[in-house]
């Protein structure tokens, strides 16, 4: 399908300047586009590449409404443009309505005719699937599992028994809802796990990477709030609650009972540990270990900068020492401030 660039504009916001006919089938980098393609300028190091680009219009910020006389749109938010015009120009792929024969329908299940579910799919007993809904090869949906409207689960996604799903999730292969956290408790020199009976309960337009694991909660419910985004390899713990419109990026693990605010930013392999509280609005740096609260919105990082491996080694001593030479510094500043006296 294409879309003229006035089409484009009027579906998704914006000004035309330009040729508003021409005629665009797909998007594509500024240096690989061509003529039936439209691109994008978000970044200034690539403007060079806006003089030379084939494509046949560009998205571009009103600082740079004048900056070529391609056909193009301006907008106030051009990366948030260009995300819509590629949404609307790759759509999902249609699926067919209906039971795969080969997949598994457990005892008072609610399937909606509008729904679609695939080969060696298993869908529990009374678990509900919403209308539109899109059960992948080799997913398990287990009993009593709730899938909201235009859900999208890829193969082999599992969703343990009980979890709740809300409205246009997206859940990318391999993602697991609702395993057991990890409670034990030690009991004469062994290990005693803790049953763990809540559930997982998702929001709506919420979408998970591949491989992520969010486990079910101890007692209350594991909880992820409307519009959270979640990257690859992210592990959450039992009783988590992230707030809405929480953007995660992968291979960050976090600890049981945490609560994440809203609009917060975690940079990857981020660490947080268990039972903190996290505000709204807080961005984390990649690698950071928050090991206490954040009670006001800001950026916060605790990276320390790599450098050859002497160097570090040198380093690492000297941090060894840090408290030693700290007390030291304490009983100098003592003996100047008596003979200042």
């Amino acid at each position: 399908m294409t879309y003229t660039l006035a089409e484009l504009a009027a579906r998704i916001g914006g000004r035309v300047l330009g040729d508003a006919q021409v005629e665009i089938r797909q998007i594509a980098t500024l240096e690989r586009a061509q003529p039936d393609q439209i691109s994008f300028l978000t970044n200034r190091k690539y403007h060079a590449q806006l003089v030379s680009t084939k494509a046949g219009a560009v998205i571009l910020g009103e600082a740079d409404a004048d900056a070529t006389d391609l056909p193009r749109i301006i907008s106030a938010n051009p990366y948030a443009c260009f995300a819509k015009v590629s949404s609307l120009l790759n759509p999902f792929p249609e699926t067919a309505p209906g039971v795969h024969p080969r997949a598994v329908v457990g005892e008072g299940a609610q399937i909606d005719p509008t729904a679609s579910i695939a080969a060696m799919a298993v869908v529990g007993a009374g678990a509900v699937i919403g209308a539109h809904s899109v059960i992948g090869e080799g997913c398990f949906v287990g009993d009593n599992v709730v899938i909201g409207r235009h859900a999208r689960l890829y193969p082999r996604v599992v969703i343990y028994h009980g979890c709740v799903i809300g409205d246009n999730l997206i859940a990318h292969a391999g993602v697991v809802f609702g395993s057991d956290g990890f409670g034990i408790a030690m009991d004469e020199g062994r290990w005693i796990k803790i049953p763990q009976i809540g559930r997982v309960v998702i929001g709506n337009d919420v979408e998970i990477g591949a491989n992520t694991t969010i486990d079910r909660g101890a007692l209350d419910d594991t909880v992820i709030e409307d519009g959270v985004k979640l990257d690859n390899q992210i592990q959450i713990a039992h009783n988590v609650r992230i707030g809405a419109h929480t953007a995660i990026a992968g291979c960050v693990g976090i600890a049981g009972s945490t609560t994440i605010g809203k609009y917060c930013q975690i940079g990857g392999s981020a660490g947080i540990l268990g039972h903190l509280k996290i505000a709204d609005g807080v961005v984390i740096a990649s690698f950071t270990l928050i090991g206490k609260s954040i009670r006001e919105a800001g950026s916060y990082a605790g990276i320390f900068p790599f450098s050859k491996t002497d160097d570090w080694k040198k380093s690492a001593v000297h941090l060894r020492h840090l408290d030693e030479m700290s007390n030291r510094i304490k009983v100098l500043e003592k003996l100047l401030l008596k003979q200042e006296s």
